[in-house]
């Protein structure tokens, strides 16, 4: 007897599964009085097919490069990064026949560089604390390995108009479309800046300026004012000074900036996973810790969304390692701490 089976309906090909991130709200984050309708939804970048936001936007480079006739077919891709960028290149290399090279720091975790040998790209260490004018520093290996190689083309993502380009026709558009409209607030953090100025320039221009814009600054970035130290949370942040800072990112989209330390950060990041099963990468964390106060500070029955960048699979020896926390001298608490008492 033969079996008929019904048509289903499929995404053809897998690039196509690259953005269309699901929202889903966050609960239990003990807002304050008077703040009982507001809602916090993250954005689950997670779920695009490399683990992280930087697919579109490494799929968005390469497709305007390649139309550009900047980046020929078959042509070696070489990026210097510090782990999604590369992972995002890594993918859409191998599905668009484009050899990948990347240059990161021996502290990437060992779950990003596995993802990156696994997809098919080479690994080169360099010294990520190396200065700008070192022939050490990362891009300036980048620079040399691509020009040792025929045709070889540099993304550039910290100066690449493709890469808020990205969010501005995807990212921005989908919120505005999961929230009705209705989305009040939005956060992200900041690395390269092509998600808080291509989403933000969006959604401000959709919403005729009603949509606030804020910027999630880890502990020891400039972004947010103050002296460069330290940055322990993966892919965001940045310690150059201000005539370095990537063109991607336009600070005049940005209403605010919410600096963030560590301990709230990673406290937060584990209180994903605990409270609502969701492992995610420490910049989620700080994400959320920042749109937490927005949301408090916001009138009653505001939407603040936040984008949560990656997966928590590519932290397993890091953020969700105790000892390695400790190094940092993070000692996690089983509640958040209290938004009344926290700066806003």
């Amino acid at each position: 007897m033969s079996i008929q089976l019904s048509p289903v309906k499929t995404r053809v090909g897998p690039l196509a599964l690259v953005g269309n991130t699901p929202l889903v709200e966050v609960q239990g984050l003990g807002l304050p009085a008077g703040c009982e309708r507001s809602r916090v939804l993250l954005k689950l970048e997670s779920t695009n097919p490399g683990g992280s936001i930087k697919d579109r936007t490494a799929l968005n480079m390469v497709r305007t490069a390649e139309a550009s006739g900047e980046l020929r077919p078959g042509a070696t891709i070489v990026e210097s990064t510090s782990g999604n960028t590369g992972v995002g290149l890594a993918l859409i290399g191998a599905l668009t026949g484009h050899p990948v090279i990347i240059i990161t720091g021996q502290d990437t975790s060992q779950e990003k560089i596995a993802a990156l040998r696994q997809y098919g790209a080479r690994v080169i260490f360099a010294d990520w604390q190396a200065p700008v004018e070192s022939p050490d520093n990362p891009r300036a290996i980048a620079e040399r390995t691509a020009a040792e190689i025929s045709e070889a083309w540099r993304p550039r993502q910290f100066d690449n108009s493709a890469n808020p380009a990205a969010h501005y026709s995807g990212t921005g558009p989908e919120i505005w479309k999961q929230t009705s409209g209705r989305v009040t607030h939005f956060v992200a953090a900041v690395g390269t800046g092509g998600t808080v100025t291509g989403t933000g320039r969006f959604l401000k221009e959709r919403s005729q300026g009603a949509v606030r814009v804020i910027a999630a600054d880890p502990e020891g970035s400039v972004y947010s004012g103050g002296s460069a130290g330290k940055v322990i949370v993966d892919g965001v942040g940045n310690t150059w000074p201000r005539e370095l800072w990537p063109t991607s990112f336009d600070p005049a989209v940005v209403d605010e900036f919410r600096r963030i330390d560590n301990q709230e950060s990673y406290t937060v990041l584990h209180f994903l996973r605990n409270r609502h099963g969701l492992l995610l990468g420490p910049s989620s964390g700080l994400a959320l810790a920042a749109a937490r106060r927005v949301a408090a500070a916001a009138p009653d029955g505001s939407i603040v969304v936040a984008i949560a960048p990656d997966t928590g699979r590519n932290y397993l020896s890091k953020a969700f390692n105790l000892e390695w926390l400790a190094e940092q001298n993070i000692t996690l608490s089983s509640q958040l701490p209290d938004v009344d008492q926290l700066s806003h």
